[in-house]
């Protein structure tokens, strides 16, 4: 289940609601055995997208009991390394291990800008904090520009929390490769992940490569997609075109579309209203999407429309699934 708030006219009130829904929606996920929420960072928005997936994911994890939270991504450049630690060690062992930290450099230079940051030194800041993290995590003295520092407590999880190197780019395999962390390309990039294991064993490092699918669906359910389309659409295009307005031309991404309106936007598949027979036939397919990665609330949709969805997924799916 993807979650990320954003809202095309926010208010306090209204982004309230969307944040309590959001947490509710997870903890009914985690009763029915939905296995991960999903969600991201980001900044200098309009809409509210999400600027603390952290805060987030600790509130889902009171919640639930089971379920995972990914960051994906976190941009890790734009955090205090030691606070960073500390705050990832703390969600670790509230969550008993559920948080899986996806580290991205971004493609925003308004976000680094909005928090002081060098958009031209992200690559070192990025070097910085990664090293923090793993040094941090040891619970031992370590230097740390030029001073002794020790991060406690340790994580729950050995050696350390679930972090993930995020990109398209072969300095991002290179730095996942040298730090012996494991490679989560931004799309379907075969050629990046055989780079990444090339660079492995010039490092001589352990790891592996978390790979999307050929093809991406954000899925929203309904027993009737047409009139779901014509009310709603809109929400699923306001999502669309505002994170393509953040994509520079080079970016490779597994959620990238040009749909100028939601007639173009449903003929791509990025974004699906499916019913729940069309949705079981999706999951059954060859060559599928790996994963059906619901999103109940994409781009400001109603809340009540969300929780629609969520569930037929799970009244009308999800039994037939695991059946």
């Amino acid at each position: 289940m993807r979650i990320n708030l954003a809202d095309p006219a926010p208010t306090p009130a209204t982004q309230s609601a969307r944040h309590r829904a959001a947490v509710e929606m997870a903890a009914f996920a985690d009763d029915r055995g939905l296995t991960m929420v999903q969600t991201e960072e980001h900044h200098a928005t309009t809409n509210g997208w999400m600027p603390s997936p952290l805060t987030f994911a600790g509130a889902v994890f009171g919640a639930t009991r089971r379920i995972g939270v990914t960051v994906s991504a976190l941009i890790t450049p734009l955090h205090d390394p030691l606070r960073l630690a500390e705050d990832l060690a703390s969600l670790d062992l509230l969550s008993g291990g559920r948080l899986v930290t996806v580290a991205g450099l971004g493609y925003r230079p308004e976000e680094y800008a909005a928090h002081g940051k060098d958009w031209r030194g992200r690559g070192a800041l990025q070097d910085e904090v990664l090293e923090t993290l793993l040094s941090a995590w040891t619970g031992e003295p370590f230097t740390y520009r030029g001073r002794t520092v020790q991060v406690t407590p340790r994580p729950y999880t050995r050696p350390h929390p679930p972090l993930l190197i995020g990109g398209s780019s072969r300095a991002a395999a290179r730095r996942a490769a040298r730090l012996g962390l494991p490679l989560f390309p931004s799309a379907h990039l075969p050629e990046l992940e055989t780079y990444y294991h090339e660079q492995r064993a010039v490092f001589g490092t352990e790891g592996w490569v978390m790979q999307p699918p050929e093809r991406t669906s954000l899925l929203h359910l309904s027993e009737d997609p047409d009139r779901t389309w014509a009310a709603y659409g809109g929400h699923l295009l306001h999502e669309a075109r505002m994170y393509a307005s953040w994509q520079s031309a080079g970016t490779r991404s597994a959620v990238r579309s040009t749909a100028r309106d939601t007639g173009e936007l449903r003929a791509e598949g990025v974004y699906r209203i499916v019913t729940p027979d069309e949705c079981l036939r999706l999951a059954r397919e060859k060559g599928g999407p790996g994963a059906l990665i619901l999103h109940p609330l994409c781009g400001g949709m109603p809340v009540d429309e969300g929780w629609r969805s969520l569930h037929l997924f799970t009244e009308r799916v999800l039994p037939r699934l695991e059946g």
